[in-house]
């Protein structure tokens, strides 16, 4: 029944973002979210914040947050860009960069909100078939079109490329905005914010949820020329100017300024990704190499949703998708060094 919604709505079909279990209790590997608690400092950013002043609005233009990222990446505070998670940095960037009449172009297999922005703010898009092995033909990403969404390393595959060849594919789209989505990049990938000052349609987006485990407190950003992050404020501004609240500006402040405690978390998320999949492997499943905190994985006598049932009756939640391209993977996101053993052992039973 859908009385009174709008007709933009009527035939949306909106992102399903994984399972979040009520009740019993799982081993979650579903959603990419950090094993480890965040920084310390973190909890006493929030804490300290946590007084008098939340009867006021909060910052709106993110100021100390930008400014601790902007340090941490040698740019200036105006190439920075905060809101409530990445996804809204996302959504805010589909609508100030892309055009209804000039089609957008994006890998078929990537994160699955790209199509839902698309359908849902009018535009089109062009989506590329993978490659046999689940790399980004990049060639097919260039030439003519109305902008390009590049998620780097690529989720669900995990595979990740390099800077040269996002800077191959600025070159050759000079006219139109190049978004990176590197949410997983802390985890083995190269980051493009390099080119920033090299390349002024470049927008790369980053997020607290994964490498800064604050995934419950909803903050990302955008690092780019000072014009995009001005297009970027201008729909913020349009719809809701106070994005990001005083306890989360705290909080992912502290975060971003912690560098030992970040490069701890994903060395050992990573030394876990790697025993993990070299075990996998031992056991004849055929693992992609990742650069993300998950693994891509298949196993050629079972269907992919055959394991994820089977994972969830012995209580480890995994993410699979229906799509014919990939029916027969799961995304397995990176626990801690126990909980991968929990999920090694369910999956000798099957």
């Amino acid at each position: 029944m859908k009385e009174f919604w709008s007709r933009r709505i009527v035939d949306a079909v909106p992102y399903v973002p994984g399972e979040q279990p009520k009740g019993q209790t799982f081993v979650k590997l579903n959603t990419n979210e950090c094993p480890y608690p965040p920084s310390p400092k973190v909890v006493e950013a929030i804490t300290r914040a946590a007084n008098e002043t939340l009867r006021l609005y909060p910052d709106p233009e993110c100021l100390e947050l930008r400014s601790a990222i902007a340090r941490r990446e040698g740019l200036s505070p105006d190439q920075v860009f905060c809101s409530n998670g990445s996804d809204e940095v996302l959504a805010f960037a589909f609508q100030a960069f892309f055009d209804p009449d000039k089609e957008i172009v994006f890998p078929k297999i990537t994160y699955s909100f790209y199509p839902v922005y698309t359908n849902y703010f009018g535009l089109t898009c062009r989506q590329v078939p993978m490659n046999p092995d689940f790399s980004t033909p990049v060639e097919e990403l260039m030439g003519k079109n109305g902008g390009v969404v590049l998620c780097n390393p690529n989720a669900p595959t995990g595979q990740g490329m390099s800077r040269d060849v996002v800077e191959k594919l600025l070159r050759a789209n000079p006219d139109v905005v190049v978004i990176v989505d590197e949410a997983y990049v802390d985890f083995g990938g190269e980051s493009s914010v390099g080119l920033i000052d090299r390349y002024p349609n470049l927008l790369v987006i980053q997020t607290a949820s994964k490498s800064r485990a604050l995934a419950g407190l909803r903050v990302g950003w955008a690092m780019g020329n000072q014009n995009l992050i001005q297009g970027l404020c201008c729909v913020r501004d349009s719809i809701n100017s106070y994005t990001v609240d005083r306890l989360a500006q705290a909080g992912a402040a502290a975060a971003v300024e912690d560098e030992d405690y970040f490069t701890q978390t994903c060395q050992k998320v990573m030394a876990t990704r790697e025993h993990t999949a070299q075990r996998l492997r031992e056991m004849g499943y055929t693992v992609l190499p990742s650069q993300a905190n998950f693994l891509f994985v298949s196993y050629p006598d079972k269907s992919g949703k055959a394991l994820l049932d089977g994972l969830r009756e012995r209580g480890v939640l995994v993410r699979w998708w229906s799509n014919p391209a990939i029916s027969d993977w799961l995304r397995i996101s990176i626990g801690t060094d126990e909980e991968m053993d929990t999920l090694l052992g369910a999956l000798q039973e099957l």
